[in-house]
């Protein structure tokens, strides 16, 4: 068998088992913007592509950010800057570190670390839903210890007024 032939076929058996799935940002009117692919393998294993397409490039606070411009706020994806697994065979939580962000007013010129967004994930049938908490994103300023994959605790993370924000839901199906 041709080398390149074989190279093929195993390139595409191993896209085949990857599950493709889009992850949105939904207003509360169910307007949706798509801000990424997941791809989910056997076992739980995933990787995720952001859309850039969808972000507009920002400087805030002296840090480049790619953000989604909403009519009154602006939400600017933080990529999680720490050693993390991304698989999701036992639960949801290393997906919701890959889509962490941070609000601001659409006219302030810098960021609050403070205003942290922080969907929590749950499944729902064959998609995920996840629902806006607010934290403190200052709390990820310092790396965790050495082996803890998981430094935000449930004390860290709050319930938040879904009419109060611009995009209230994530969703990946």
């Amino acid at each position: 068998m041709n080398i390149l032939v074989a190279l093929t076929m195993i390139a595409a058996a191993g896209a085949a088992a990857a599950d493709v799935r889009t992850v949105f940002l939904e207003t509360n009117d169910g307007q949706r913007i798509q801000i990424a692919t997941l791809d989910q393998r056997e076992g739980g294993a995933y990787s995720v592509h952001m859309n850039d397409a969808a972000f507009s490039d920002h400087f805030l606070s002296m840090r480049p950010f790619k953000c989604l411009e909403g009519p009154d706020k602006n939400w600017c994806h933080v990529p999680y800057p720490y050693e993390i697994e991304r698989d999701i065979s036992g639960d949801l939580v290393d997906m919701e570190y890959d889509f962490l962000f941070v609000w601001k007013a659409a006219n302030d010129y810098g960021i609050n670390m403070w205003n942290g967004v922080y969907y929590k994930i749950e499944a729902q049938g064959s998609r995920f839903v996840g629902v806006l908490h607010e934290m403190d994103m200052d709390l990820l300023s310092a790396p965790p210890a050495a082996g803890e994959l998981r430094p935000l605790s449930p004390k860290d993370i709050h319930p938040s007024d879904a009419d109060s924000h611009w995009l209230p839901r994530l969703i990946v199906e």
